[in-house]
């Protein structure tokens, strides 16, 4: 549907709309945005994989604390991290106010190109951290004992045997981080970096540019299909991987730091103090400075009215997510064949799709079709399904894999139906995947911002909608409150998705 919207707005956009769009620096955009992509990619691929060997495979001093710390900016929303980074470095911020005693008039400009890597890179490399450190935790370690063996170097070992089996890893991470940095609005909006999905909400909204809007939106489509199809080929030469897994690694394959110790407890503590310690200091003392006036009450009231409106649209989004995944995973895994890899590819496209551009295509169908969708909570549902469906199919087809299908057989045997038998036997088995499918899900929809701009019905207020209004007009002290809940809503679903599961490994690995 947003595809098809897309090719019918752009493709009845006339000659002058096409010129103009292209005149009006459409090469500098994707440049610009696929330069931002790439090095927001390299970038979290820097920070990430150094730091889930060093919580991994090396004696780190602290691993299990630093191994949830590489976790926790997650539950950051991007652009709550982009105006508290802001508030602490930027023109007039905390850190220049400290400063202005000893002289110190102007810090350099937070704000622009660079910054926008910086920030991005903060707050995505925890998804190239967890798949890296997963993929450490399952290596087989007796190749690399065994080149070690044979003369080799610590680091020739590493490089031959133990790199290799996490090349699928790092770029499926480093790939994940650039489908996010295309999709990404609010920072760049915030940090004023003109990308596609910037120029394509300015030329939807205050521009009421359509036909150019889907003309752009059009290109940034193409441009995140040709890095899932960048992702393919390169994938396609480890489907061979070793896939043998460890219980738990043995202290003598930890790799001595050394004198390299106090090096690597300063970069995990940089990161964690930019990624986690600086945004959360920076929003506590914003909300500090506000204190008890005649606007305190209504200030929670909003906020608690945006809390609701958060977790009903999430909440229905993942239910109704986790509903559609269970029959797509269940054919993957037990009915493999071309009409479910198809399938399959469908439902893995919807999450290429910036959420601007699903949200426009999602609109326009509403208002030609279904009028009686528009401006309601159900529309929205639908755009945060077409967006998330994947993470829900990926999570249950992982633990619906584990489920042995002799069990449902036997059930059959003893005269239950089909339905019955997945119903009784197979679900009950694979709730945990399911479950964590319906965090993930509500995970990212909680702090989905663009997609939720634009299909939310009128007076229809979010966590996320409430930060963007305030930062929208640069008042970030206003957006405090709404921030910080934010980031305690978003570290619930996390602490039972990933936090609680990645303690409990971490210590019975350590």
């Amino acid at each position: 549907m947003p595809i098809s919207y897309l090719l019918i707005r752009a493709g009845g956009a006339g000659a002058d709309a096409w010129r103009a769009t292209l005149e009006s620096g459409l090469v500098e955009v994707a440049a610009r945005s696929m330069l931002l992509a790439l090095l927001v990619a390299v970038g979290t691929v820097l920070v990430a994989v150094p730091w889930a060997f060093l919580v991994v495979r090396s004696d780190l001093p602290g691993r299990r604390g630093w191994a949830l710390a590489g976790a926790l900016p997650l539950v950051i929303p991007s652009y709550v991290g982009a105006f508290a980074l802001v508030g602490a470095f930027g023109p007039r911020g905390l850190l220049q106010s400290m400063l202005e005693p000893f002289g110190v008039e102007r810090l350099p400009e937070i704000h622009g190109f660079s910054g926008a890597v910086i920030v991005l890179v903060l707050f995505t490399y925890p998804y190239v951290f967890l798949l890296v450190a997963a993929a450490f935790r399952s290596v087989d370690a007796s190749l690399e004992r065994a080149a070690r063996g044979l003369g080799r170097t610590p680091w020739q070992a590493f490089r031959a045997t133990t790199l290799p089996q996490l090349r699928s890893s790092i770029v499926a991470g480093a790939l994940l981080s650039a489908l996010y940095t295309l999709g990404d609005f609010g920072v760049v909006s915030i940090l004023r970096v003109d990308t596609f999905t910037r120029q394509v909400y300015l030329r939807y909204g205050p521009l009421l540019d359509r036909e150019g809007a889907a003309i752009l939106g059009l290109v940034l489509c193409l441009l995140t299909f040709i890095v899932l199809v960048i992702e393919r080929r390169v994938l396609r030469g480890d489907q061979q991987a070793s896939r043998r897994r460890v219980a738990a690694r043995d202290a003598t394959d930890r790799v001595r730091l050394g004198r390299w110790t106090v090096p690597a407890l300063l970069f995990v503590s940089l990161s964690t103090t930019f990624a986690l310690l600086v945004p959360m200091a920076v929003l506590a003392w914003w909300l500090a400075g506000i204190g008890v006036d005649g606007a305190w009450l209504d200030r929670w009231s909003d906020t608690f009215v945006a809390t609701g409106g958060s977790v009903l649209a999430s909440g229905l989004g993942a239910i109704v997510a986790v509903a559609f995944a269970l029959p797509v995973a269940y054919l993957l895994v037990r009915r493999p064949g071309r009409l479910p890899s198809m399938i399959e590819a469908v439902v893995y496209s919807g999450y290429a799709l910036p959420g601007i551009v699903a949200a426009l295509g999602l609109t326009f169908f509403a208002t030609r079709t279904a009028f009686w969708l528009y401006q309601t909570l159900a529309l929205l549902v639908v755009a945060y399904v077409i967006r998330f469906l994947p993470q829900a199919v990926g999570a249950v087809r992982s633990s619906l894999e584990r489920v042995n299908p002799s069990l449902e057989h036997a059930a059959r045997g003893l005269g239950a139906g089909r339905f019955t038998a997945f119903r009784r036997v197979t679900v009950p088995l694979a709730l945990p995947g399911i479950l964590a499918g319906a965090m993930l899900v509500f995970l990212t929809a909680l702090k989905e911002l663009p997609a939720t701009l634009v299909l939310r019905p009128t007076g229809y207020s979010t966590l996320a909608t409430e930060v963007w209004r305030h930062t929208a007009v640069s008042d970030y002290r206003e957006a405090a409150l709404p921030a910080l809940v934010l980031v305690a809503v978003s570290a619930v679903p996390l602490w039972l998705l990933v936090i609680r599961p990645a303690s409990a490994t971490t210590g019975a690995g350590d």
